[in-house]
């Protein structure tokens, strides 16, 4: 049985669109979703299932967030190998000269369409490096991700795809645990 990973975007952000991970954990198991763990606060989800389409799972998980607590949340989903080609396509994870502590990954909806990228280039401040693949952006931003101008809202606006960010240590952390190699954080 296939393993995936979901990304909720923007809940337990501000004391906006709360939800529990115990009742996002039951939730999913409602949905008859196998060995489901959460990791951190965020809306990250790790479980097991039969089907082989991301785009549905992210429908149906989206779905019964809408029906069971009453908002929209848009979900991404990925299979390990998804995940483990997005993490191995990072320019920046072998740059020694980069503390890990400010990469950040932009996992995107769908392949943006034309990209005006000499735009989204001219936000970063000096020191920032940005590079955008089909499916992510990722980000170095050394004075935190608090400061940059390139935040989620600003990428989506610019890329015309939805978008949720997560710093490199989230990122790694989910593949660990998916593989069965990191224990879940429970929030």
């Amino acid at each position: 049985m296939p393993t995936f990973i979901s990304l909720l975007r923007g809940i337990n952000v501000s004391g906006q669109k709360l939800i529990k991970m115990d009742a996002l954990k039951t939730m999913y198991r409602q949905l008859d979703f196998q060995n489901a763990e959460t990791y951190l606060q965020s809306g990250n989800v790790i479980f097991r299932d039969d089907h082989s389409d991301s785009a549905d799972l992210a429908a149906t998980i989206s779905s019964k967030i809408q029906e069971q607590f009453g908002f929209e949340v848009p979900v991404f989903v990925f299979n390990i190998d998804d995940l483990k080609s997005i993490i191995e396509a990072n320019p920046f994870k072998d740059d020694l000269r980069m503390d890990r502590q400010f990469l950040h990954v932009t996992f995107l909806a769908a392949d943006p369409k034309e990209v005006e990228f000499e735009l989204i280039e001219s936000k970063k401040s000096p020191d920032e490096e940005i590079v955008l693949i089909k499916k992510a952006v990722y980000l170095y931003c050394p004075h935190g991700y608090g400061r940059t101008k390139l935040t989620n809202n600003f990428l989506e606006t610019k890329l015309r795809v939805g978008a949720t960010t997560r710093n490199w240590k989230t990122v790694n952390e989910l593949l660990k645990i998916a593989l069965g190699n990191g224990n879940p954080t429970n929030g």
